[in-house]
C-alpha cells in the first residue's frame, strides 16, 4: 500500500466513530464498522463464544487475518470460519488495510501525528488501534507513520465485577491501601485495574465503604478510554482522568489540582515514575498501579524496585495470570511478601 496522504483535518481529531463503550453490546458491532466489507462479514460470522471474548484483530498487508480471544488464538477464513493453517485463511489486502486506516482517521492522518508519534491511536469506546510500517525520522525524531504494513485492533471491554471479590483485602479501616498489580502481558491487568478504580470510587455498601476521589494518569488511553478527554469505560462518579499525559508529572499534577485519597495508573517502572511515587506517598494519597511482572522476585530484580519492596510501600500485592483464563489472580500478597490467599482464583468467576 502507498503512504496514505496526510490531510488537515477541520478539527484537532477525527470526530467519533460512534460512541458504543468498551464491552457493550454494541462494541463489537462498532468496531466492525471499521473494516472492509469482507473482513467484517468474516469477523460477523465468527462463533458467538470467540465474539465474546475477542481481544484482538491482526490486520497485516497480503498476510493471513488474525485473532485472538481469551482462550487462544487462530486465523479465519472468509466466510468466518477459523482454522489452525494461515495458508487456508483470508489474505488481508492492502485496500482492506488502507479502507481500516481511513475509517480509524476520517481519511486525517494528519490530525493524529501526535498518536502516531507512538505507533497507536485510540478510538471511541475506548478500543486501542496499534500501527506499524515506515517511520518518517526526523532529526533522530520520530514524526509520524506511513506506508503502514499492518494494525492490531486490541477490543477494550469493562467487566464491573471482576474485582468486587478482592475488595476486601484492599481496603482496612475504610481507607484504600497501597496496591500493585503484577501481571505478564495478556492476563488483564488493565481491566482488573479499572474495576478497582471503578469500586474504589463508586464505594462498597455491604462492606462499608462509602467511595472516595480517584485520580487516574492514563498515558495510553487504555484505562478509561478517554475520547476527546471523557472516560469511555466505566471507572467510577468520583474519578478525574488525566489523559494521555505522562505518568510521573500526571501523578503530580493531580496531586496538586484534583485532592485524590487515591491515584492510580498503569504500568508503572520509568525511574521518574517511581520517583513519583514516593512523593504521592509522602504526601498521605494511596497509589493503586500495575507493572509487567510475572512473579515478585521478578520484579525484585528490576531497576529501582527493590527499595520499594523492601521499605514497604506497597501493602498489597496482586499477582496475575492465565490459570483459569484472563484475569486469574495466582496470588494476593501483603507488603512484605505473606500470601493472604493463594491461587488460582477469579472475582465472582468473572475472567478480566
Amino acid at each position: 500500500m502507498g503512504s496514505v496522504r496526510l490531510v488537515k483535518g477541520e478539527g484537532h481529531r477525527p470526530q467519533p466513530l460512534g460512541q458504543a463503550g468498551g464491552g457493550g453490546p454494541g462494541a463489537f458491532s462498532g468496531v466492525l464498522a471499521l473494516l472492509s466489507a469482507t473482513v467484517a462479514a468474516s469477523l460477523a460470522a465468527l462463533p458467538p463464544e470467540i465474539k465474546a471474548t475477542l481481544e484482538e484483530i491482526r490486520l497485516r498487508r497480503e498476510r493471513p487475518l488474525q485473532v485472538r480471544w481469551a482462550a487462544g488464538e487462530g486465523w479465519v477464513k472468509a466466510g468466518g470460519t477459523l482454522t489452525t493453517m494461515p495458508d487456508q485463511a483470508y489474505i488481508v489486502t492492502a485496500n482492506d488495510l488502507s479502507q481500516t486506516i481511513q475509517a480509524l482517521t476520517r481519511s486525517s492522518l494528519y490530525a493524529l501525528e501526535e498518536e502516531l508519534r507512538s505507533g497507536y491511536i485510540t478510538v471511541s469506546g475506548g478500543h486501542r488501534v496499534g500501527l506499524v510500517g515506515e517511520t518518517v525520522v526526523r532529526q533522530g525524531e520520530i514524526q509520524t507513520l506511513k506506508n503502514f504494513a499492518g494494525l492490531n485492533l486490541r477490543l477494550a471491554r469493562s467487566i464491573p465485577g471482576c474485582a468486587r471479590e478482592l475488595m476486601p483485602y484492599l481496603l482496612e479501616q475504610g481507607r484504600p491501601l497501597n496496591t500493585l498489580i503484577l501481571s505478564p502481558p495478556r492476563c488483564g491487568k488493565t481491566t482488573l485495574l479499572r474495576d478497582i478504580i471503578r469500586l474504589f470510587s463508586t464505594g462498597i455498601a455491604d462492606l462499608q465503604f462509602p467511595g472516595v476521589n480517584v485520580g487516574v494518569v492514563d498515558e495510553r488511553s487504555e484505562i478509561a478510554g478517554c475520547w476527546l478527554g471523557a472516560p469511555q469505560l466505566e471507572v467510577g462518579p468520583r474519578t478525574d482522568v488525566m489523559d494521555r499525559c505522562p505518568k510521573a508529572a500526571g501523578m503530580l499534577m493531580l496531586l496538586r489540582s484534583m485532592g485524590p485519597e487515591v491515584i492510580a495508573t498503569d504500568e508503572i517502572g520509568r525511574p521518574e515514575e517511581l520517583a513519583a511515587l514516593q512523593d504521592i506517598l509522602n504526601a498521605g494519597v494511596t497509589i493503586l498501579a500495575s507493572v509487567h511482572a510475572g512473579s515478585l522476585e521478578e520484579l525484585k530484580h528490576r531497576p529501582g524496585w527493590r527499595p520499594l519492596l523492601e521499605q514497604g510501600f506497597w501493602q498489597r500485592l496482586v499477582i496475575l495470570g492465565r490459570t483459569l483464563g484472563p484475569g486469574t489472580i495466582e496470588g494476593l500478597l501483603s507488603g512484605d511478601g505473606q500470601t493472604l490467599r493463594r491461587g488460582p482464583w477469579r472475582g465472582e468467576g468473572k475472567a478480566c
